[in-house]
């Protein structure tokens, strides 16, 4: 099966978009740690420890995507420059790397979602449990 160098440059608008998604969830994490710490100064006491291990581990995987899609626009440069230089096998392999270490990066980042996800039901949950005390009062 042959490739042209225009079939990994196929990755690229998609790759920038993840990436730029990517960012503002890692942004988004940074802001409510942030947030969290100015809480816990404020005020002396550390309701929000129970997030703690919640956002570190989000923040690992946040990394940890944001790598992989990193590698996989790299490898995908690579594969386009193998190609252009008339190196074909390397280049459709490098391509296949790159395409390995797109899924990886998204698998990471529905982790990330699942986590995030579960974190923010345990918020709800507690809304509703403080809001059904007070009505029940």
């Amino acid at each position: 099966m042959e490739i042209e160098i225009s079939t990994p440059a196929l990755l690229f608008p998609a790759v920038s978009l993840l990436l730029l998604a990517y960012t503002n969830r890692f942004l988004a994490v940074a802001q409510l740690i942030r947030m969290l710490h100015r809480q816990s100064t404020e005020r002396e006491n550390c309701e929000e420890y129970k997030q703690i291990g919640n956002l570190k581990h989000r923040l690992e995987l946040t990394k940890w995507m944001q790598f992989f899609g990193v590698l996989s626009i790299l490898l995908c440069t690579f594969s386009m420059f193998e190609l252009f230089l008339g190196i074909l096998e390397l280049g459709k392999q490098v391509f296949g790397l790159s395409l390995l270490a797109m899924c990886l990066s998204l698998f990471i980042s529905l982790w990330e979602v699942m986590i995030s996800t579960k974190a923010l039901n345990m918020e709800l949950s507690d809304m509703h449990n403080r809001c059904k005390i007070i009505e029940d009062k």
